[in-house]
């Protein structure tokens, strides 16, 4: 179990050195001197040579590395062009949104996907397995924007249920706030369930056929407790493997879902970097997301642990 679990701890150590040189390259390959690019064409040169100066990019490309990566290892990821502000501040001031959406959208996927898809592996073959099937197949293909847009005209236009954007002010209660999410977690959760939905299907019918599970039913044993009991246990590996990259999937669908609803959240915030060619901004949340990317595979990780004693070994 230990030796599983420093294995695995010294390979999300690898990656995240792998992602912060990554990172690094990114910036230091892009076309052009990246003090112009983030200064833009009306920029002097004493302007770019002072940008360089403040960004280290004088320096040797060695030293800029060591540099980068202490800076990284101490939570330092650099100060916002026009912000002004540590990149660090801005992403944390931008948290909240991203991380209520992501939990909320990943709760209705999860409440949608796991009983429909244990209830169509069940019924495998019926009208309501069919039924599932497609409408996982189409639920999949639908972007989250056009959905998004659908609640909008829906919802917050037509019916007036919802707010149509927004986060509410600085002194707005948590629980108005909360109100905004509803419509975006919506649209992140139904399009997410879809692939959820098929996983879960998958893997039970994998177990369903199994002798242990026709063993069980020999019995006498129930049907609720024969799926749950032993057919669900032992499909759960690639179900947390397929939640665990929907919440990837999600922290990366904000971008886009944050815009369409005009939430104050991180995804909004790169977006507008990349308008202002903000790159310090863009650095930060590249490295902040891929952390959260092996952070969650980690924690995945730790799940089969509990989850299937076979993979302790």
């Amino acid at each position: 179990m230990l030796s599983a679990l420093l294995k695995r701890a010294g390979g999300m150590v690898v990656v995240l050195a792998l992602v912060v040189t990554v990172v690094f390259v990114i910036v230091r390959v892009t076309p052009g001197d990246p003090a112009a690019v983030m200064l833009g064409s009306d920029a002097t040169p004493e302007d770019i040579a002072a940008l360089r100066e403040r960004l280290g990019l004088n320096a040797p490309l060695l030293e800029q590395y060591g540099r980068f990566v202490f800076d990284v290892a101490r939570g330092d990821l650099g100060q916002s062009i026009f912000l002004g502000q540590p990149v660090t501040t801005a992403l944390a001031a931008r948290a909240e949104p991203t991380f209520f959406l992501t939990l909320f959208s990943i709760l209705i996927a999860v409440a949608i996907a796991l009983p429909v898809g244990i209830l169509s592996a069940v019924k495998r073959g019926t009208a309501f397995d069919q039924i599932v099937v497609g409408v996982t197949m189409i639920a999949a293909s639908v972007p989250s924007f056009w959905l998004g847009l659908i609640l909008i005209q829906t919802f917050a236009v037509s019916l007036g249920w919802f707010p149509a954007s927004g986060y509410g002010g600085p002194g707005t209660p948590f629980l108005e706030r909360l109100h905004h999410l509803v419509l975006p977690a919506v649209a992140l959760g139904v399009v997410n369930s879809a692939l959820i939905t098929r996983f879960t299907r998958a893997a039970m019918l994998d177990v369903l056929g199994e002798d242990y599970v026709r063993t069980a039913r020999a019995k006498g044993a129930g049907p609720g407790r024969v799926v749950l009991k032993h057919a669900l246990k032992n499909a759960l590996i690639p179900i947390i493997t397929v939640i665990g990259l929907s919440i990837a999937l999600l922290v990366a669908g904000a971008v886009v879902t944050e815009t369409v609803f005009g939430l104050p959240g991180v995804g909004n915030l790169v977006v507008q970097a990349v308008l202002r060619r903000d790159y310090p901004v863009i650095q930060g949340a590249l490295l902040v997301v891929a952390a959260i990317y092996v952070l969650i595979n980690f924690a995945v990780d730790m799940l089969y642990l509990a989850v299937d004693p076979r993979v302790r070994t």
